[in-house]
C-alpha cells in the first residue's frame, strides 16, 4: 500500500515572516525591543533581512500595523467588500454576533496582536508619520460599523459609529492592559453589553 505524501509545509512570505516576528517582540519586550536586529533574529532570518525590506523604523512601524490589520481581520467575512447586510434586523444582530466574536478573539487568541496594536496607538501619539497610517487602518473598521448601523436603522451611522469604536477600544484596553485584565469577558457577556448598548444608540427593536 503506497502511504500518501505529506504535502511540503509551505514557508510564509519573507514581510510576513518579518512583520509577525516583529509583533511578537512588541508583544514581549514593547517597542524598545523592537530593533531590526531583533526581527532578524526573531524570524531566524540572516542579519539585514529585516533591514532590506524595511529601511527605516517609521517603515517597518507601518508594515506590522498593515499586518495587524491584515490578521485581526482574516477569518471574518464581513470585513471583505461585497458582505455588508441589507435587512435592518440581521444588521443589527451580525453587529452584535461579530462584535462579540471579535472583541473575544482580541482577548485572547490575538490578545499578542492587542498588545502590540496599542503599543503602536501610543507611539502614534509621538510619531505623526504612524499616527496618519494608524488612522488610516483604523478607519475600516469604523467605516464597516457605520455601514452595519446604518442598516440596523441609525439615523446617525457615523457618529454611533464613532462611539461604538471608543467602546470597543476600551473594553480591549481594560480587559488587557487596565484594570480589568484579570477577567476576559466571555462571548455571552460581550453580546449581551453590546446589545444594551445597541438599544442605546438605536432605541429598543421594534
Amino acid at each position: 500500500m503506497i502511504e500518501p505524501m505529506t504535502p511540503p509545509r509551505l514557508t510564509p512570505p519573507r514581510p510576513t515572516l518579518i512583520a509577525d516576528a516583529a509583533i511578537d517582540l512588541i508583544a514581549e519586550a514593547g517597542l524598545r525591543g523592537l530593533t531590526h536586529r531583533a526581527v532578524d533574529d526573531a524570524a531566524g532570518l540572516s542579519v539585514g533581512s529585516t533591514s532590506n525590506l524595511a529601511r527605516t523604523r517609521a517603515a517597518l512601524l507601518e508594515l506590522v500595523l498593515n499586518r495587524i490589520v491584515e490578521r485581526e481581520t482574516a477569518d471574518h467575512p464581513v470585513f471583505a467588500e461585497g458582505e455588508r447586510p441589507r435587512a435592518a434586523a440581521p444588521a443589527r444582530a451580525l453587529l452584535a454576533e461579530v462584535g462579540a466574536e471579535v472583541l473575544f478573539q482580541a482577548l485572547t487568541s490575538g490578545r499578542r496582536l492587542t498588545l502590540a496594536r496599542l503599543e503602536l496607538a501610543l507611539e502614534a501619539t509621538r510619531r505623526p508619520e504612524l499616527r496618519v497610517v494608524y488612522d488610516r487602518l483604523g478607519a475600516r473598521f469604523a467605516e464597516l460599523g457605520a455601514a452595519l448601523l446604518a442598516a440596523a436603522g441609525s439615523t446617525d451611522p457615523e457618529g454611533d459609529a464613532r462611539r461604538l469604536v471608543r467602546w470597543c477600544d476600551g473594553v480591549l484596553f481594560n480587559a488587557t492592559a487596565g484594570s480589568g485584565h484579570w477577567h476576559v469577558p466571555m462571548p455571552e457577556e460581550l453580546r449581551g453589553e453590546i446589545d444594551r448598548y445597541l438599544t442605546a444608540l438605536l432605541g429598543e427593536e421594534g
